[in-house]
C-alpha cells in the first residue's frame, strides 16, 4: 500500500498561522548572534523555559539572565544540551554544528528552525504585533520580507 502523499498543485501554499503555548515548553536557542539575539527578544514574551548556549554573549543576554528571563550555557553546543527541549533555534555562524542540530532535532522529534536554511526548519518566525494578549503573526511565506514588515508596522499602529 502506498501512503505517499503528493501536492498536486504546481503553485506553493501559503504558510499556515498556528499559535502554540509555549509558556512551560523548553525552548532552546543555540548561538548568540544578532540573529540569535532577534529569536531571543521574540521568544522572551512567550515562555519561561527559554535557554541559550553559546561560548560567549553579550551584555544583553547577562542582563537578561540577571532578571530571571533566561538560562545561559556558557560553551559549545553538545548534542545532549538539546535532548529535552521542546523547540530547538539554531542560530550558529557554523554550517555544520547547525547541520547537526537539525539532525538531532529529526531524529528525535523536536521542532526546530534553523535560522540560516529556511529548508531545515519546522516552523518559521513571523512578524509579530502584540498588545497586551492580543498578538498577530504575519508572514509572506518566506517571499517577501519587506511586505510582511510592512503589514506588521500597520497591525502595530492599529493595536
Amino acid at each position: 500500500m502506498n501512503l505517499e502523499v503528493t501536492n498536486l498543485s504546481k503553485e506553493k501554499k501559503p504558510y499556515f498561522p498556528m499559535f502554540v503555548d509555549l509558556s512551560q515548553k523548553k525552548v532552546v536557542v543555540v548561538g548568540a548572534g544578532t540573529i540569535a539575539k532577534r529569536r531571543i527578544r521574540t521568544l522572551l514574551d512567550f515562555t519561561d523555559r527559554l535557554v541559550v548556549i553559546a561560548p560567549e554573549v553579550n551584555r544583553e543576554l547577562i542582563e537578561l539572565e540577571e532578571a530571571g528571563k533566561l538560562t545561559i550555557l556558557r560553551k559549545k553546543y553538545e548534542r545532549d544540551d538539546i535532548y529535552d527541549a521542546d523547540l530547538v533555534i539554531a542560530a550558529t555562524n557554523d554550517f555544520q554544528t547547525n547541520n547537526d542540530i537539525y539532525n538531532v532535532c529529526k531524529c528525535t522529534g523536536i521542532t526546530v528552525n534553523v535560522c540560516s536554511d529556511k529548508n531545515k526548519c519546522d516552523f518559521y518566525f513571523p512578524g509579530i504585533a502584540r498588545k497586551d494578549n492580543i498578538v498577530a503573526g504575519v508572514t509572506a511565506s518566506g517571499n517577501n520580507h519587506r511586505a510582511a514588515k510592512e503589514a506588521v508596522e500597520k497591525i502595530r499602529s492599529i493595536l
